[in-house]
């Protein structure tokens, strides 16, 4: 495989047919650098995907409703639906073995916040202890809120950066007082969202005190729920949607509404909210891998045709071979060689190519659903299978072309 005339034998075709060899060597490397753009950019997909839930526990649920759509037991269409600290309660109890954090949520869209002479309008919402974990909040500083804040009523908010930085100015918050439309809550912590600034504009405090603050009653805005995971995603897909069909036939059962009516009870599961992600990704990866691997075709189309010409060209050369003794498996090998080499030269350069681009341009992307677009090891291997397999695919039926030639007839051919 390393002897020094057979490589001389390579270079000295080559350099025979540069321009034919550059075109057919252009053709593969254009495939694999295709393939490799293409890989990266579903790779950057289903990063990008996975930040977005992020933002939230993974396996969290949501429950919003809104007004009946159908007229349902004498009642007539258009009723909004309003959610009680009963609903939650029952829930609660109904499943508590599975529950891992839940949380109601009370919420004011728009609450004017002063502190000093900054103020600025924040969305205001109350909320029980768990809900630091359903939204994947940091504290950065102070502490959350607890049950005894929930339940004595406590004035007391934990802000997001956004307000921290609006108000405070990169102050000490922790111990301090803020208004918020018109009464006084002490600060006891800070936190970070995944999601950002929009995530972190926002006050929490205790559902109690907000229900009681807002006159809300027992009224509650939705409700959120996580189940205990197994670590098997399909398994845990599984018991979220029982429980889903469990709590949606609960809540509908409760307020009067038709089974059939799909606007009055609303329930998201990040977790089928993935799973279709998840499947769009890796058909659209399929996709892509399709692409890049029949554009390699091409390549290694071209490569099978020079090897052809070349085949063609040495005809009787390979016949004089032959007539001195040369084995079958010797031919095979010199054109395998050819063409696996080419193949492989022309491969890595798209590869690294393709790499490099990447390289520059990813930390430059930043769009909602597309995040870091890389190709990684493993890929990266794959890939450079796939050009060895290539490149013997394209000499073989030179090679076998050669390794059949009579002696005879090669030395009358012209």
């Amino acid at each position: 495989m390393f002897e020094l005339e057979r490589w001389q034998e390579i270079f000295e075709t080559i350099r025979k047919n540069k321009l034919r060899t550059f075109l057919t060597g252009l053709s593969v490397a254009s495939g694999i650098f295709i393939l490799v753009i293409l890989l990266a950019i579903g790779n950057g997909m289903e990063n990008g995907v996975a930040k977005q839930f992020e933002k939230d526990a993974e396996n969290k649920i949501s429950v919003w409703t809104g007004v009946t759509s159908l007229g349902y037991k004498g009642l007539n269409p258009g009723r909004f639906i309003q959610l009680k600290n009963d609903d939650y309660n029952q829930t609660v109890q109904k499943h508590q073995d599975h529950l891992e954090y839940k949380s109601p949520a009370y919420r004011i869209w728009s609450g004017l916040t002063t502190y000093n002479k900054e103020f600025g309008s924040y969305r205001i919402e109350g909320v029980l202890p768990d809900f630091q974990f359903l939204e994947n909040e940091s504290l950065v500083q102070g502490r959350y809120i607890n049950l005894q804040d929930q339940q004595n009523y406590e004035k007391v908010a934990v802000i997001g950066n956004k307000v921290f930085t609006d108000l405070f100015k990169g102050k000490n918050a922790i111990g301090e007082y803020i208004e918020i439309t018109g009464i006084n809550f002490k600060v006891i912590g800070v936190f970070s969202d995944p999601g950002g600034e929009r995530e972190e504009a926002r006050i929490f405090m205790p559902l109690s005190t907000s229900q009681r603050v807002f006159n809300a009653g027992d009224a509650i805005r939705t409700l959120a729920y996580t189940l205990h995971s197994t670590g098997n995603f399909d398994k845990d897909l599984e018991a979220s949607e029982v429980f889903i069909a469990q709590l949606e036939n609960q809540l509908k059962s409760k307020h009067t509404v038709a089974a059939e009516d799909t606007r009055a009870i609303n329930i998201r599961s990040n977790l089928e909210n993935a799973k279709k992600f998840y499947d769009l990704n890796f058909m659209i990866s399929l996709f892509f891998w399709g692409v890049g691997i029949c554009t390699i075709i091409a390549g290694v189309v071209g490569v099978s045709n020079i090897m052809l010409i070349i085949v063609k060209e040495r005809t009787k050369e390979m016949g004089i071979r032959k007539a001195l003794g040369a084995e079958p498996w010797s031919i095979i090998a010199m054109i395998l060689h050819e063409s696996i080499f080419i193949t492989t030269i022309a491969g890595f350069t798209g590869l690294i190519f393709g790499l490099g681009l990447l390289e520059i341009v990813s930390p430059l992307i930043d769009v909602e659903y597309i995040s870091n677009p890389s190709v990684d090891f493993k890929t990266a291997i794959i890939t450079v299978f796939i050009l060895i397999v290539a490149g013997a695919i394209a000499g073989f039926f030179p090679a076998y072309r050669a390794a059949n030639i009579k002696p005879i007839e090669a030395l009358r051919d012209e």
